[in-house]
């Protein structure tokens, strides 16, 4: 369905909902769109929730990013999304620049949100995102070659033992291509990261929340996810050894767990 995302606006996002429960706003990360959450991770979550996943603007089937945007623009969207589902609060799940997100929105509209899980994101700040993954993945996107973009993308997003798998690269370049995502959004998208800083803010968070962070995270290191789990008061941090940034996609039942379980925390 497309959701406005203000009822003057004409941002419109496109979003799925399904299972039955007590809603869960899944907010994904940069270039992601709501096909990367996968069936591994929805059927594990779905027997407890109604839950929601939606393309950013720009991507997929939700309208154009016209111009630059912050991550205060994009926690718009998502409570726009909210406000269209009639949710007058959620549990909210944001990974990497949906953590960035889910924060801003958690800050912003505190009675909307019941509990909170922050995966492989970061309070932001000078150097939270300087890793070499980071690096590399933007040097890809910026070289505009799809090849090269899929096999960074690959090997900065997930561990070296998940990407010795068989099969799976194929299933990364399958799913991540699923819906459009042009480089120009991306690009917006790293800068809205960028620019990104909740740190003097946290202490405000007072919803139950987890904080989720892989040991070999190549995009943005396990100690940004160790400072966010300090900066939010009575936050629990699990630390996943050997995982890297897409932890959903290498432990997709103990991801629901954690969402289960931090829910339940909410009440």
């Amino acid at each position: 369905m497309l959701i406005p995302t203000h009822p003057d606006s004409t941002t419109v996002l496109d979003v799925e909902v399904t299972g039955t429960g007590e809603p869960l706003l899944l907010i994904a990360g940069m270039s992601a769109h709501r096909e990367m959450w996968t069936a591994e991770l929805l059927d594990r979550l779905t027997p407890h929730f109604q839950v929601a996943v939606y393309d950013h603007r720009g991507i997929g089937g939700s309208s154009r990013a016209e111009g630059s945007f912050t991550i205060a623009d994009l926690a718009d969207d998502a409570r726009g999304v909210l406000d269209g589902l009639g949710w007058d609060t959620a549990h909210v799940l944001g990974t990497s620049m949906g953590g960035m997100i889910a924060q801003e929105l958690t800050l912003g509209h505190a009675d909307r949100v019941r509990s909170l899980v922050l995966g492989c994101t970061t309070a932001g700040g000078p150097g939270a995102i300087g890793t070499s993954g980071a690096l590399r993945l933007v040097e890809a996107i910026a070289s505009r070659d799809a090849a090269r973009v899929a096999r960074t993308a690959f090997e900065v997003n997930l561990s070296p033992g998940f990407c010795s798998d068989d099969g799976a690269f194929e299933k990364f370049t399958k799913f991540s291509t699923l819906r459009k995502v042009p480089s120009a959004v991306v690009a917006a998208q790293a800068a809205a990261c960028a620019g990104h800083d909740t740190r003097d803010r946290l202490a405000a968070i007072d919803v139950p929340t987890t904080v989720i962070h892989g040991d070999v995270d190549d995009v943005i290191g396990v100690a940004e996810g160790e400072r966010l789990a300090a900066a939010i008061p009575d936050a629990s941090l699990e630390r996943w050894a050997g995982v890297g940034h897409m932890f959903w996609w290498e432990r997709p039942e103990q991801t629901a767990e954690v969402a289960i379980r931090t829910a339940k925390a909410a009440g």
